[in-house]
């Protein structure tokens, strides 16, 4: 049987989000910026989807930009509103659980004399705000925070954040990065006072590849790359037809039904807990699991057992879990700066697993899961103490 339990990683393609883009290549194949019959097919798909996207969000078909990705909708907000604000001012704030995407780019724009400060978080991944509130002031020109943590899936009050930013500093530029909560949790920018947000489709049942950022129809950004004039100029190129169709699809289907899925994934999340912590002893949770918690995120540490032999173990059994962030694990980093930052020990760092579920996430995977996971946790055990 297989398990997959990497859905933080990535998704599977929806079949239907499949579909659309095969049809897209092979028969809507035009270029959008071509004036002939087959260009404006392929220009009409991609209105058709900006505004399938755009209703998710409760924002304008204005604001929605597409992108390669999460990586590119986090570069692009992140330095292009940087470099149109630079005027203002020098000063950026981040957390210390970002995506790789945002930390990077913090320190690269660091290197080049902004000030950059990293607001620490609590055991739980939550942000200090107390901290927040003293580091604003009026030459904080943006404030970039994740909605939903990939690793532990701690979600972060952004209502909050925000009335506490703009209390300070009424002209500060707000991204969001919402790869791992689009789709999960209820999205409305036109309540959330926001300027710029990201999301990636792959997350969600679509393609990889393909992204959006949303952009305030107020907020203005300097592109990073130059070219033709599509994506009014912000992201040009030739755009990636078959990728954006295929993501609306996706976007439409999983906001369908978003809150009766999100009830029945987090009915999965806390029997995966239950069954594992009433089989084995010296666990230690990572992942909230009220409110505050995401319900497609479970991250615990097996403390004595290595995160990274008991996913190669579980693996033999057809169940795919992770250490941490697929892009940064491969970076031979014994554990995530995400952990290091709620203040785990380094036996609870290196034992760490997330499990990360989907809606297509079925009971009789959760079932094989604790079942498999519990032997394999009981046999390194046995080996550890037998040494």
């Amino acid at each position: 049987m297989i398990a997959y339990l990497d859905n933080s990683a990535t998704t599977q393609v929806s079949r239907e989000a499949a579909d659309k883009m095969m049809k897209t290549m092979i028969e809507d194949f035009g270029n959008p910026s071509s004036m002939h019959r087959m260009g404006v097919t392929a220009e009409k798909e991609i209105k058709e989807a900006r505004r399938t996207i755009a209703k998710t969000l409760s924002a304008k078909e204005k604001e929605i930009y597409f992108t390669s990705g999460g990586t590119e909708a986090n570069n692009l907000a992140i330095r292009g509103i940087v470099s149109a604000q630079s005027k203002r001012g020098n000063h950026i704030i981040t957390s210390e659980i970002e995506h790789p995407a945002v930390l990077a780019t913090f320190e690269d724009l660091k290197k080049i004399g902004f000030r950059v400060s990293v607001i620490p978080v609590d055991e739980f991944g939550l942000l200090k705000l107390d901290v927040l509130e003293k580091e604003l002031s009026d030459e904080t020109i943006l404030l970039s925070i994740m909605h939903v943590n990939n690793e532990v899936g701690s979600i972060q009050p952004i209502d909050k954040i925000v009335k506490i930013a703009r209390k300070i500093n009424k002209g500060i530029k707000i991204h969001v990065d919402a790869v791992q909560s689009y789709g999960k949790l209820p999205l409305n920018l036109k309540r959330l006072d926001i300027d710029a947000l990201s999301i990636s489709a792959h997350k969600f049942h679509g393609p990889k590849g393909v992204g959006v950022l949303y952009l305030k129809d107020t907020t203005r950004v300097v592109p990073m790359t130059t070219g033709g004039g599509q994506e009014k100029a912000i992201r040009p190129g030739t755009e990636n037809v078959p990728g954006i169709v295929g993501m609306a699809v996706a976007a439409k289907a999983i906001h369908e039904n978003i809150g009766t899925q999100y009830k029945s994934v987090l009915n999965l999340k806390n029997k995966l807990y239950e069954g594992i912590v009433e089989n084995i002893d010296g666990l230690k949770l990572n992942s909230l699991l009220g409110d505050q918690g995401l319900a497609y995120v479970l991250n615990v540490s097996f403390v004595g057992i290595r995160g990274e032999v008991l996913l190669h173990a579980l693996e033999e059994e057809g169940i795919y879990v992770s250490t941490g962030s697929a892009c940064s694990s491969n970076q031979n980093k014994s554990y995530s700066h995400v952990l290091e930052a709620m203040g785990l020990d380094t036996a609870e760092k290196e034992g760490a697993i997330r499990f990360s579920l989907s809606y297509k996430t079925t009971e009789e995977e959760i079932v094989y899961a604790i079942q498999k996971v519990v032997e394999k946790v009981k046999d390194l055990d046995q080996i550890i103490k037998g040494r």
